[in-house]
């Protein structure tokens, strides 16, 4: 990897087109990420989650291995995240809660790789797929629709009311602003994974680029230089770890928390929900 960042420190980040066709990109590195998370979440959670300690009555009940993590992992996410936001409606949703959590955490991970120096059809791989806007974004256009059917589906009136919270006489005012507002949130939905996805991988660039500096002015500066910086590139790393897990999970609950707005409801004090269909 260090000979690849020699060249650019950067292009760790950046998309590199694979398969082009008249002018449109079919195939690029960050979609590749993406069918790989995809495709490692298919194989390998099935088998984590299917292992036991054994085969008696009580341990076929009980996770062994990575299957303990996933399964703490599911019901945390079910009972402390979607069950206190969704009330009735969390086993409805909570198949796609865990979906996007597992998917945004495992491109993520994978974004952390050293893959860059591998070459598929002539271009580079590797690189977090979350830090491109337009993955991002297509992520958030998933959540969106989730919201917006299900909130005139299970919502229904009270969905579309609460575009106008005030009196009617103010709704040309408020409307406006409320309809901002919603898609704001999705906006900064976006922003929020990736610009943290980038940030990551920047400041490690600049921190490998103060290397190369400094070997202009000789091996023995650049030695010096090196030190610090490899210390502190392996202390981001640890930290990237966390932000990577900490933004699967932000991700996960302002998608929840989105839902959760547009189908649950409360009225007079008491909590109120609009009737499933």
């Amino acid at each position: 990897m260090l000979a690849f960042l020699i060249e650019n420190p950067l292009e760790h980040i950046v998309r590199h087109p694979m398969i082009q066709r008249n002018g449109i990109t079919l195939l690029d590195s960050h979609i590749v990420m993406m069918m790989l998370a995809a495709f490692l979440l298919i194989l390998l959670l099935p088998i984590w989650v299917r292992r036991r300690r054994g085969t008696d009555e009580v341990g076929a009940l009980v996770p062994a291995g990575a299957g303990n993590a996933i399964e703490a992992i599911c019901e945390y996410l079910r009972n402390e995240v979607a069950r206190p936001i969704l009330h009735q409606y969390t086993d409805r949703f909570i198949k796609f809660i865990w979906t996007v959590f597992f998917f945004v955490f495992a491109v993520n991970l994978l974004g952390l790789l050293p893959l860059s120096g591998i070459r598929v059809l002539g271009a580079h791989i590797g690189g977090a797929a979350t830090a491109n806007p337009w993955i991002t974004g297509a992520l958030v256009l998933v959540t969106l629709g989730m919201v917006v059917v299900n909130g005139f589906r299970l919502g229904g009136k009270h969905f579309v009311a609460h575009f106008s919270p005030g009196p009617i006489w103010l709704s040309w005012l408020l409307v406006p602003i409320e309809i901002i507002g919603f898609f704001s949130r999705f906006f900064a939905l976006l922003i929020r994974l990736c610009a943290n996805m980038i940030a990551g991988h920047v400041l490690l660039a600049v921190l490998v680029s103060f290397i190369f500096q400094a070997a202009v002015k000789g091996i023995a500066t650049a030695l010096g230089v090196a030190v610090p910086v490899v210390l502190g590139s392996v202390a981001i790393t640890l930290l990237e770890l966390f932000v990577a897990l900490l933004h699967a999970f932000i991700f996960t609950f302002l998608t929840t928390l989105f839902i959760g707005q547009a189908v649950v409801f409360h009225h007079g004090g008491h909590h109120g929900e609009a009737e499933a269909h």
